[in-house]
């Protein structure tokens, strides 16, 4: 699952007929001003700035100004951006119109084991907290289109009454088309509000959870995910989520500052089992990383070469239980030439490499990982026969 920040989440759903306000991101105040001659709303609206960030109470930590004029929005981003909030660094700000309203909804859509809940509530923004038993839900069966006239249903039980009936039948209906069509797993608007001056349903927030993994069906998306875990994405992180985009099978990466015990395990399964028993074992991750559905050799590369680029690391650990269809040979292939690329760059010096793996070639690829014992590297290699994590009890024995 990935995130997707306000801006790129607000561009889906207008993309799909949501009406959203006007709205730039920039990261830089001259920016901001250069935006502002070219743009009339900028200069005549009312206009609210947020930090452009993966970060929670941003009202709170003063993250979001309103009401101001455009000078008071250049202003407030030369306060937000730079600005350290734990570790992370506000980097960008998103400048939207205010829209006058009275009052404010919900709407969310959100994937199901059984399929997708449309959730809609004739109160919104805090209130929905503290009023959850007004948010009325319609559950969709996987494949199923609703009717309209269950949006209206919807809208109805939800406490709409007269124009906003439809009104909001609509704005839920959209919601939902967004959703399948963009293979989200959240969407959310809170709140949907009643523009004062056409009586329009527009949304001013966004949250956007989308199938990182669909990537490679939407070209259309030219946005960076928002990393999940208190911090930007890393250029290395960066490097093979782009690859793992375009390519079948999987490839992933995040590092763990501090570490000395780097992972290349093969499948999501290995990838906890191993790092689960590092821990255990009292060791330090490196990093998390997986390849899994038989991924082409030089991705797997490009995953090796990330993984020995890892600082103050002492053990690599390449395990993975007996695979499927995962051809052993062609992608300890990729593995093997990341090793060697890193050795000719001065990389896995005083590095101990612990190789366990079962399935489909797997002779031919073990027989090549022990080969590298000649060209000078400190690799201990092993079959389906040893058990998977006595590889790290060796790799940590002291």
């Amino acid at each position: 699952m990935a995130k997707v920040l306000e801006g790129p989440g607000m561009g889906l759903m207008k993309k799909w007929g949501i009406t959203v306000p006007h709205y730039v991101v920039v990261t830089s105040v001259d920016e901001l001003a250069k935006l502002g001659q070219a743009n009339e709303w900028l200069k005549k609206s009312k206009l609210v700035v947020k930090a452009h960030e993966a970060l929670g109470s941003r009202f709170k930590l003063g993250l979001v100004k309103v009401d101001l004029n455009l000078p008071g929005a250049e202003a407030a981003a030369k306060e937000m951006i730079g600005r350290q909030v734990g570790s992370i660094t506000v980097s960008q700000v998103i400048v939207s119109e205010m829209i006058p309203h009275k009052e404010e909804y919900y709407c969310a859509v959100k994937s199901t084991r059984e399929g997708t809940d449309i959730l809609v509530a004739n109160c919104g923004g805090i209130e929905v907290e503290s009023n959850w038993d007004r948010v009325k839900r319609l559950a969709v069966e996987v494949g199923q289109q609703p009717a309209a006239e269950a949006f209206e249903k919807l809208a109805k039980d939800a406490g709409f009454t007269g124009s906003l009936v439809k009104k909001m039948a609509d704005f839920a209906g959209k919601m939902f088309t967004c959703f399948d069509s963009e293979d989200a797993q959240y969407l959310e608007v809170n709140p949907v509000v009643l523009r004062e001056q056409d009586g329009e349903l527009i949304a001013l927030d966004a949250v956007t959870l989308l199938d990182g993994d669909a990537k490679f069906r939407h070209p259309d998306w030219n946005f960076a995910f928002a990393a999940e875990f208190g911090r930007a994405y890393s250029k290395h992180e960066t490097e093979v989520m782009a690859v793992d985009s375009k390519i079948k099978g999987s490839v992933k990466f995040i590092e763990i500052p501090g570490g000395d015990t780097a992972m290349l395990p093969a499948g999501g399964g290995a990838s906890v089992y191993y790092s689960d028993a590092v821990v255990a074992r009292g060791g330090k991750l490196a990093n998390y990383a997986e390849y899994s559905g038989d991924p082409p050799d030089w991705a797997v590369e490009v995953l090796t070469d990330k993984v020995c680029s890892l600082p103050g690391i002492k053990n690599i650990i390449v395990g993975g239980a007996i695979a499927n269809f995962t051809d052993v040979k062609k992608t300890f292939g990729g593995i093997i030439n990341g090793f060697r690329k890193a050795q000719s760059e001065g990389k896995l010096k005083g590095v101990k490499i612990w190789v366990r793996r079962g399935g489909p070639r797997e002779k031919e690829g073990l027989d090549a990982m022990r080969a590298l014992k000649n060209e000078g590297f400190d690799i201990n290699v092993f079959d389906r026969n040893t058990p998977l994590t006595d590889i790290v009890d060796m790799a940590l024995l002291k």
